[in-house]
């Protein structure tokens, strides 16, 4: 090796996809596409200055410049608030908000139009949804009202489908929209298998609500009863024997205003079908491995660890999954670039500065809790859950770069450990700034308001019955959040006085972490260093990108910044290169589909510790993986305590990802059909020039399938 290897701040040079990234989205332009940022650093300084606004007069100037340290020392906050922030005078109607769920979808036209109607609102100003459609009746049920049978939820979510498209093609950036489904609906094979009808449901990710009776149903190759709720109106008309048990069971559900419920406030719910609950699994695992979809949402464990349990229903999530958010809710997010902390790189002594990183950390806190005085919600429901409970989600980015640059194979058993001292760090500085802020500017105003404790409480939280607290004894919010939340005993188990003060005192936030995807802000701020907490998808390869007025998405080159890094460092190569100058790389240069799935799992499991909310992390295996082995990789993240999971399997016959590497490219075929009749075979990395414009065969051909030619 190079015994003459550079500190990391040298200047490592930007590659021309990541400047790009961040003109198209992160750099403010006036109305006639005029730059306001001139760099980067300008890009920071507004945002620094915007948060800052919000502070006492005292100590702006102070804080201002902590924000643009931190800024320019790893903190990355997300896409909404690097967009938008300080950018009212020439967009004032968006958001800095990535993260919200829609309010409960009822089962009524007029309210499934209403909801329609808030999204459009507010994927109009920037902000991605989720909503959960397995509150509708299933296809076929009779509705009195209209004298005829429904269509089913699947048809609604069609409605919800074109909206997105229509608002996001106008606004210029991709709507994102996650649409969660109960297992237990009659309808769920439709849902597992939606998205094989081309350009269907493309606006939505897709994930189960997965409970653990029906886990335990699969592990005892048990029968499922798919079930809707019986409303009291069609109890009565039809003098339902409710009791029966072969036709009627009683379950957990959203909604019980207009439902036969019982005393435990369970829903009476008519079984449409009996099924081997296996046959449910394997129809999802099938439709994971050959279409990347559904995911998979371990909806008990979300709420068994959700810090707000005592006040909050979680039935959705965020269009990524690293946000269960309750009706309403949303969250601010951002994220701290691993990279940033590696002292030493690519040398036996490699290692992490921790002091700096805890104070990045603490700084960012600041910055993000300020987020919630700009939130710019459109609507009045979105902005009390946000401004009562001040939740963000703090998390990481660039892990496998900095592992790499540790010389840590991603996976080994050092780099599981590193995952989880990073996250710990994270969640005791954040709970300590937690404190902090509340006790100079107060608590979240939840923190001071009153519960009414039940017998469910109780029961989900017995230790409450022991220390005293009976039915009807009269809580505050700080001490069921901060003594009998799950998570907060667990940063007990660490600092006993912390969590001791912020029961007397309030946090000033519910939610402090959560790792995102961050798939833009990756590629743009952070010069392409791996997206969040996963390793890098390739060291080189294409990423597929919407660009205005293009007919089909544009194929870009980019480089894993480990690998940027390393030839800046240590083996210099001129830039640009090519696929054609790369060397040997050292061995613990690991990309995603050299990474077992039970390693994509054991470093989710070991983040996942110390982080309240959740983790948007995709398990990436390659194309010829062996099924048998796939199949089981759920159960195993479920039994590692996950809250949800996802797996991606590169299959041509499905339609292209965002990030795509050349060799999958290469040896694919498709084939088109002219006008005449006669067909024409290209590989996916090959040029075409089709309609007066240039395209990559891959893009034009998934274009053309999906009905997304020229709609862009």
């Amino acid at each position: 090796m190079n015994a003459k290897v550079k500190p990391i701040t040298s200047s490592i040079p930007m590659q021309a996809a990541s400047i790009d990234i961040w003109g198209t989205k992160y750099q403010l332009k006036t109305k006639n596409g005029d730059p306001v940022d001139g760099s980067i650093r300008d890009t920071y300084t507004r945002v620094a200055k915007a948060l800052a606004e919000v502070e006492n007069e005292k100590i702006r100037s102070k804080v201002f410049q902590d924000f643009t340290w931190a800024l320019e020392n790893g903190a990355i906050p997300a896409g909404r608030i690097t967009s938008n922030a300080g950018a009212g005078d020439h967009k004032p109607a968006t958001s800095t908000i990535n993260c919200t769920v829609s309010g409960t979808v009822f089962d009524s036209m007029d309210d499934i139009l209403l909801k329609n109607h808030e999204a459009g609102l507010t994927l109009k100003a920037g902000c991605g949804i989720g909503y959960e459609f397995s509150t509708l009746r299933p296809k076929g049920a009779y509705v009195a009202g209209a004298g005829a049978t429904t269509s089913g939820p699947l048809s609604f979510m069609d409605i919800f489908d074109k909206m997105c498209f229509t608002v996001s093609s106008a606004g210029g950036r991709r709507g994102a929209q996650m649409a969660t489904f109960d297992v237990h609906h009659p309808d769920v094979l439709d849902f597992i298998r939606a998205k094989r009808e081309d350009g269907r449901l493309r606006q939505f990710n897709l994930s189960l609500l997965i409970t653990e009776d029906f886990i335990a149903a699969v592990k005892a190759d048990g029968d499922w009863k798919l079930s809707f709720p019986v409303s009291i109106k069609e109890a009565e008309s039809e003098a339902l024997e409710l009791s029966d048990e072969t036709k009627f069971v009683y379950r957990s559900f959203p909604v019980q205003d207009g439902y036969v419920t019982d005393a435990q406030g369970n829903v009476a719910c008519r079984v449409y079908n009996v099924v081997k609950a296996r046959f449910i699994w394997d129809a999802i695992m099938t439709s994971t491995y050959d279409f990347a979809e559904p995911g998979f949402i371990l909806i008990d464990k979300v709420n068994e660890m959700n810090n707000n349990w005592f006040c909050e229903n979680i039935r959705a999530t965020n269009p990524c999954g690293e946000q269960p958010l309750p009706p309403y809710g949303s969250c601010l997010l951002g994220s701290v670039n691993l990279t940033k902390f590696v002292e030493n790189p690519f040398t036996d002594k490699a290692a992490f500065n921790w002091e700096k990183y805890r104070r990045v950390v603490g700084i960012f806190t600041r910055m993000l809790d300020n987020v919630v005085e700009i939130n710019g919600l459109p609507l009045p429901q979105q902005r009390h859950e946000i401004e009562t409970k001040r939740r963000h989600g703090m998390g990481i980015l660039g892990l496998g770069s900095a592992l790499t640059m540790l010389k840590m194979p991603y996976g080994s058993e050092a780099s599981v450990e590193f995952t989880e001292k990073v996250n710990q760090e994270m969640a005791l500085e954040g709970w300590r700034q937690a404190l902090a802020l509340s006790e100079e500017k107060g608590c979240a105003p939840i923190m001071e308001e009153e519960f009414t404790v039940t017998g469910e409480m109780l029961a989900k939280r017995p230790e409450m019955g022991k220390d005293g607290i009976k039915v009807g004894d009269k809580v505050k919010g700080k001490l069921l959040h901060g003594k009998y939340s799950r998570y907060m005993q667990r940063i007990a188990e660490i600092d006993a006085d912390l969590v001791k003060a912020l029961v007397e005192k309030g946090a000033r936030f519910t939610h402090h972490t959560s790792i995102a995807p961050t798939g833009t802000i990756s590629l743009s701020l952070a010069n392409n260093v791996s997206n969040g907490i996963e390793p890098s998808f390739a060291h080189h390869y294409s990423r597929n990108i919407i660009r205005e007025g293009k007919k089909t998405k544009e194929k870009v080159d980019v480089f894993s910044y480990e690998l940027l890094a390393y030839r800046h460092l240590v083996n210099p190569v001129a830039m640009p290169f090519s696929e054609n100058q790369d060397e040997k790389l050292p061995e613990y240069f690991i990309s995603a589909d050299e990474v077992t799935p039970k390693q994509h799992v054991d470093i989710q499991a070991a983040a996942q510790k110390w982080v309240d909310s959740s983790i948007s992390k995709t398990a990436n295996v390659p194309t010829d993986f062996p099924y048998q082995d796939f199949k089981n990789i759920y159960l195993y993240a479920y039994e590692q305590g996950l809250k949800g999971c996802t797996t991606f399997r590169f299959n041509p016959e499905a339609f292209q990802g965002v990030l795509v590497k050349e060799k999958d490219l290469e040896n694919t075929i498709y084939e088109f059909t002219l006008d005449d009749g006669s067909k024409v075979s290209l590989k996916g990395n090959e040029e075409v020039e089709y309609d007066g414009e240039m395209h990559s065969a891959a893009n034009l051909f998934d274009a053309l399938k999906e009905g997304t030619y020229g709609k862009y």
